[in-house]
């Protein structure tokens, strides 16, 4: 009976050790790794929509600028929302996923990189830029292929399709990286010719000798 109430304890005592052990590595993983990615992320949605908003009304005047240019949608909402889920669970479940640093730099420097060509093409296109697909052409629309246009013919896509598959990265989210990549390409594959067809209304000839020399920006879309 002695040795059995010995081993018993020896049990109950390893128990406690590795349960002890598992609790003080998912505090630290908490206190730090997580903290930093999902601090990152709010930092980064925070920075796209505000300066969204803002550079809109900077180029269009106040009262032609609605909450609208936020950017926000119930499928952009939701998406996110599964995105800090699987966060949630992969940080509890498999807490050594989220601690490859240097994939979640490479994230960071991506969502970086798709930010700035957006903010550039905002930029650059000025008055001729929209959120909403112009469908009647208006005096100060013009077609603009100088500047980062020369690279690309859709760089604010082209950005924010390289911005979001950043912010998974970022957050070594492996199943919402696939998702994002293939829902958001999806959305600009229907999107680009739909507003390229208003496009080669406005500005004919020249449009089309503009998308035979110069790529839509998002890849497999012509």
């Amino acid at each position: 009976m002695s040795f059995l109430k010995h081993l018993q304890h020896a049990v109950e005592s390893y128990f406690f050790v590795v349960q002890l052990s598992r609790s003080a590595t998912f505090s630290e993983i908490f206190s730090y790794t997580a903290c930093r990615q999902v601090l990152q992320l709010f930092l980064a949605l925070i920075f796209f929509h505000v300066s969204e908003y803002f550079l809109a009304i900077s180029f269009h005047g106040r009262s032609n600028v609605t909450l609208r240019s936020l950017l926000f949608s119930k499928s952009y909402i939701l998406a996110m929302t599964f995105a800090l889920l699987e966060y949630c669970l992969e940080v509890y479940f498999f807490p050594g996923l989220k601690e490859h640093w240097w994939i979640s730099n490479i994230g960071l420097a991506i969502l970086v990189m798709g930010e700035v060509i957006r903010k550039m093409a905002i930029i650059t296109a000025g008055q001729a830029f929209t959120h909403l697909i112009k469908i009647y052409h208006e005096e100060h629309h013009k077609l603009v292929t100088s500047g980062v246009y020369s690279f690309v013919r859709h760089p604010g896509y082209c950005g924010f399709f390289i911005w979001s598959i950043g912010t998974q990265i970022m957050m070594c989210n492996p199943i919402s990286t696939v998702a994002f990549a293939v829902v958001v390409w999806s959305f600009f594959a229907r999107r680009i010719p739909y507003e390229e067809y208003f496009l080669r209304q406005f500005f004919g000839s020249e449009y089309d000798e503009y998308a035979r020399r110069v790529p839509s920006g998002v890849p497999f879309v012509k």
